[in-house]
């Protein structure tokens, strides 16, 4: 067991080890000054928090600052150990090379990526620390989980360094297509650093297929089903139907969730119900709340949901006094150019469609540039009757179920996209291609009609998919494939993750979603009884 004295680092082990782009707590300094460190919200915490803590975990991360040279600590019986980036390793590894060349690749280049070959160094410098942080305090045939694009080197880098270590990763973002994976000047030696790991999980089925095809063309590795045969130099490992000594890497989809029952317990408080009436009485009561809640990136189709939604207006096919759209843009990486520009393009529209189609006492849209607290978020869920999740690809998209999690009331619609991991899962939406402005508002207005029966019918269902599919039973899944790969001795316990199971696998069935179309939505209205009036 760890020491809660601040030693060094090199004197400590633990059993199992996460490495973040991120730590799981944020410095913050109060009133008087006093620096300390608050716990992060996020749903990734919220999942390996139990098993950290019964595994003897630590979590290895950037603290969020540069420069900032900090002794590893103990928050909340995890142990933290920081990992220290400079000014230009931030520019170049996490703004540029994480940010700038790997997140518009693996997002369908829906914006160009740009590629420097200084980036890419600082890309490998940077893992590479990361990596010798994980070697330094993992425990003899201890388990590291590596998450993150932003990390794709660290496994390889680690094996190197110990190779008695378990080690998996998971990418939280898509995985593109071969075709367009093949730009990378580096596509190799990012395919061999994600290989070092011994399971490699992805959101959806199809971005484990498309990463088993991208190591066949570019390395001409053999694959199975979901398992890659990997080269190794070592007589003692088993040998390939070809007759080499290979090491074998399970790659597959692990579809990540929330803490469904946490959003629905704050969703039932008296307090969060009598806030969500203020927001829509503070809308001025409109009979119908759209609402988008995002991340200010061009990913997320913000642009088409209110392209959409303004052409309603002038179409006629919506009232201003009737409808109102709520935009919660959260601020993100407003240092990078793309985003600035991002920016300025919506708030202009959003100000032209303001300006253009409102009416003294409502205006279209309500745009909000800041984030909130997770009782605010849920809050609006609750005050909102549509919720448009319009990304134009997206790895999961958890703001999806959240809004379902926090539906009690099994009311509401979720408009959501077909390129969304979620939309693999939640397929009692509305389901919908952004980029198809037409179909998009055929839904608007298909959602602000539905019969309350088909509505709840529709909820129901979602409602169960992500309370039986929550945060807890993916990690919990992934460990579990991971503790395969591990010595029996490791003494990994998946169990922890969610120790509520009844040790059942959840529903794998993840094909691909389609949009609904005007047919499609005519069809679904036999099967969930449309009425004519709200019952």
């Amino acid at each position: 067991m760890a020491s809660d004295t601040h030693s060094s680092a090199s004197d400590e082990r633990y059993r199992f080890v996460v490495a973040a782009n991120r730590l799981p707590v944020d410095r913050v300094v109060d009133d008087d000054g006093v620096e300390g460190w608050r716990h992060s919200p996020g749903g990734l915490v919220t999942a390996l928090e139990p098993v950290m803590r019964a595994n003897d975990g630590a979590w290895i991360g950037w603290a969020g600052a540069p420069d900032a040279e900090l002794d590893p600590f103990d928050n909340d019986g995890i142990r933290i150990v920081p990992v220290p980036l400079s000014a230009d390793e931030i520019a170049e590894y996490y703004e540029g090379f994480s940010n700038d060349t790997l997140w518009p690749l693996y997002h369908d280049v829906i914006e160009h990526p740009t590629y420097h070959r200084d980036w890419w160094d600082s890309y490998r410098r940077v893992n590479r620390r990361f990596a010798e942080a994980a070697a330094a305090i993992t425990e003899r045939d201890g388990v590291v989980w590596v998450q993150d694009y932003q990390l794709q080197l660290v496994p390889a880098t680690l094996r190197e360094m110990r190779p008695d270590i378990t080690i998996g990763f998971f990418n939280h973002i898509p995985f593109p297509p071969v075709g367009i994976f093949a730009q990378l000047p580096w596509r190799a030696q990012v395919l061999d650093g994600l290989l070092g790991a011994d399971v490699i999980g992805f959101q959806r089925h199809d971005d484990a297929a498309d990463f088993l095809r991208a190591v066949r063309h570019i390395k001409g590795y053999t694959t199975k089903g979901g398992v890659v045969d990997v080269p190794v130099d070592d007589p003692d490992a088993p040998r390939s139907r070809r007759g080499i000594t290979v090491r074998h890497v399970e790659a597959r989809h692990f579809p990540i969730s929330i803490d469904a029952a946490g959003f629905e317990e704050i969703a039932r408080r008296p307090e969060t119900q009598a806030r969500a009436r203020e927001i829509r009485e503070g809308l001025g009561n409109p009979t119908t709340v759209l609402l988008g809640v995002d991340r200010l990136d061009y990913t997320k189709g913000i642009r088409h949901r209110i392209k959409a939604f303004g052409e309603l207006i002038e179409d006629g096919r919506v009232s201003v006094e009737d409808v109102t759209l709520v935009q919660v843009a959260s601020p993100s990486r407003e240092r990078v150019d793309t985003y600035k520009t991002l920016r300025d393009e919506i708030e202009l529209t959003v100000g032209r469609i303001n300006g253009d189609l409102g009416v003294i006492g409502h205006q279209p849209i309500s745009y909000l540039h800041h984030g909130y607290p997770r009782e605010e978020m849920v809050a609006l869920y609750l005050a909102a009757d549509v919720m448009l999740v319009t990304a134009l690809r997206d790895g999961m998209n958890l703001v999806a179920k959240e809004y379902v999690a926090s539906r009690f009331d099994n009311d509401g619609v979720l408009i959501l996209s077909e390129f969304t991991g979620a939309a693999d899962e939640l397929r009692q939406a509305v389901i919908v291609n952004p980029h198809d402005i037409g179909a998009l508002k055929y839904a608007i207005v298909r959602a602000i009609e539905m019969p309350r029966r088909e509505r709840s019918t529709r909820m129901r269902a979602l409602r169960k998919r992500v309370h039986d599919n929550d945060v807890a039973r993916w990690s919990r899944t992934f460990l579990e494939a991971l503790a395969r790969h591990a010595p029996r001795d490791a003494g990994l316990d998946p169990s922890a993750a969610d120790p509520d199971s009844d040790g059942s696998e959840p529903d794998g069935d993840h094909a691909g979603a389609r949009s609904e179309s005007p047919e499609d939505l005519a069809a679904a209205n036999s099967v969930f009884g449309r009425e004519t009036a709200d019952d």
